[in-house]
């Protein structure tokens, strides 16, 4: 175990209630598990460990995403966590990798119930919005946002105040019925949050680009990057050809390039 000074455990939290914040803000990825963990190794002095250890976890959490009404594992409450047991209380970084996703399970939990406190709030806005009261939307929002950073902060300050072993063994009391169960309503949830996105996106002209992205998806010799090049290709070949695109009646059409430019004068 690392002996931490009162300063360090001090600027811990905050990483942690920052973490919190950007978890619903999502303006500089501060809830990423790579950017957690390398401020709580720096702050430890173990910036070379923080930064192994949050990799690690951030490929875990890559595919860690909101779809639809679909709340993905918690990154943010699993790279502070992980990191304050690896790079504070000693444990190994195995350990600190293996509780990361029962921690995303538990994160997800807490910030589904932050989310129905908010919407209490939002409601409350609502009333002083209709009052002309600018200072009261405004509280609503700070507290909602205070509320998801203490939903890190908190568990974070806990664990800093008990041993490694203490929170492997009260994870491990967690019944397999409960773990099981929030696994398989996570994935249904998953589903029903891609339906609800494409039931918003879908049309008679997008259904062809839903079905050829599903077969070309399970082509294995195909990366990302291969993916993102035949989409774009895709995509302006549909620009080039669609009539709303190429409003001259002979064989030309616009080009390209005055297409695009027409959309993104629309952004």
């Amino acid at each position: 175990m690392t002996d931490i000074t009162l300063i360090q455990v001090a600027l811990i939290i905050i990483v942690a209630l920052f973490a919190g914040f950007e978890s619903v803000l999502d303006e500089f990825q501060l809830h990423q598990p790579i950017i957690t963990c390398t401020l709580i190794g720096l702050i430890t002095g173990n910036l070379a460990e923080g930064l192994l250890l949050g990799g690690q976890l951030q490929l875990i959490a890559l595919g860690w995403m909101n779809i639809g009404a679909a709340m993905a594992p918690d990154a943010a409450l699993a790279g502070v966590v992980s990191g304050i047991l690896v790079l504070v209380q000693g444990a190994s970084m195995g350990e600190g990798i293996a509780v990361a996703i029962p921690l995303a399970i538990a994160g997800q939990v807490l910030t589904i119930f932050i989310r129905t406190v908010a919407v209490g709030l939002s409601h409350y806005a609502d009333r002083k919005a209709e009052e002309g009261n600018i200072n009261g939307v405004a509280s609503a929002n700070i507290l909602a946002l205070m509320l998801q950073g203490l939903r890190v902060a908190v568990p974070a300050g806990l664990i800093l105040m008990v041993s490694a072993q203490t929170v492997t063994d009260a994870l491990n009391a967690i019944p397999d019925i409960i773990t099981g169960g929030l696994n398989v309503a996570g994935g249904m949830i998953v589903a029903v949050g891609y339906a609800m996105v494409i039931n918003m996106m879908a049309s008679k002209s997008s259904w062809p680009f839903f079905f050829m992205g599903f077969a070309l998806a399970a082509v294995s010799e195909l990366n990302l990057i291969a993916m993102g090049i035949i989409g774009l290709s895709i995509a302006l070949v549909y620009i080039s050809i669609a009539p709303q695109f190429n409003n001259n009646s002979g064989g030309g059409g616009n080009s390209v390039e005055a297409a695009l430019d027409d959309i993104l004068e629309d952004y």
